[in-house]
């Protein structure tokens, strides 16, 4: 389960301030919009279910908060959609990349921005209701993330949506990992990457009603050739037919994708 660790809030920060997520998916000079461009093409070319789990289109002329935006991919896509975005990350870096992009695709008027720790979000983000809070990769990064999901109940109410993404304990990219084959995240030494269980998950958010749980996502391309865009799949992904490959991603994907709603009296 995921019981607070030592690691500081500060180390987490240092670590993705040191390289926000995503940076390096495009070799054009960053904060221009070819930049982020190809940021966007390549984050979903890799995770294609992400734009079908965050159903952007859905949320225009709704309220969406977003818990750990990173530089701005899926913020700009609800923006883009029509929704009025509140974005946090714990990377002052990461929201500062963010904002540009916002000003680079004239959404700044969508998007309010707030750099902090969401363990401490009602002491940041005023609270007040909204129709989704959404997070995806982040909350699992935290020292503490049961803190962060009892604060997100006070942005929500009977009607809101909770979409998170959280890593998951029964996974390929978990066996690989375990058996030194792999690592959380592209860059080496995350401080902090919880892994989860769906019963954990159950667990973590029993305050909430959960009307979907599912897994998706295993990465199958060469990581040495991947780094340099391109985008050779592992010889074993390779001559897998696609059907048994989704197959595999449904059992073992690393990413567990939830949607819920507050219980009843639980705010």
């Amino acid at each position: 389960m995921t019981k607070p660790t030592a690691t500081s809030i500060e180390t987490v920060k240092a670590y993705w301030d040191a390289r926000p997520c995503n940076i390096r998916h495009s070799k054009k000079p960053v904060g221009t919009k070819e930049y982020f461009d190809e940021v966007e093409q390549r984050k979903y070319f890799v995770e294609p279910h992400i734009p079908g789990f965050a159903q952007f289109e859905r949320w225009k002329g709704k309220k969406v908060l977003e818990i750990g935006c990173g530089i701005g991919t899926d913020t700009i896509n609800f923006a883009r959609a029509g929704a009025a975005v509140t974005a946090i990350d714990l990377s002052k870096e990461s929201v500062a990349i963010a904002r540009k992009r916002s000003e680079v695709f004239e959404l700044t008027g969508g998007i309010r921005f707030y750099d902090g720790n969401a363990e401490e979000l009602p002491s940041i983000v005023p609270v007040q209701n909204y129709d989704l809070v959404y997070s995806f990769g982040v909350i699992h990064h935290t020292p503490n993330p049961a803190r962060v999901i009892d604060n997100l109940k006070r942005y929500m109410n009977a009607e809101s949506e909770l979409r998170i993404m959280m890593y998951a304990k029964n996974s390929w990219k978990t066996i690989m990992i375990e058996a030194g084959f792999d690592q959380p995240e592209a860059q080496s030494g995350c401080p902090i990457a919880n892994t989860l269980s769906h019963d954990e998950l159950r667990t973590l958010l029993k305050d909430f009603r959960i009307l979907s749980m599912e897994q998706d996502h295993i990465f199958p391309f060469v990581i040495e050739k991947y780094v340099n865009h391109d985008y050779e799949v592992v010889p074993w992904f390779a001559t897998m037919p696609r059907e048994m490959f989704r197959t595999l991603e449904k059992s073992l994907g690393w990413h567990t994708l939830i949607v819920a709603m507050l219980a009843p009296g639980a705010r």
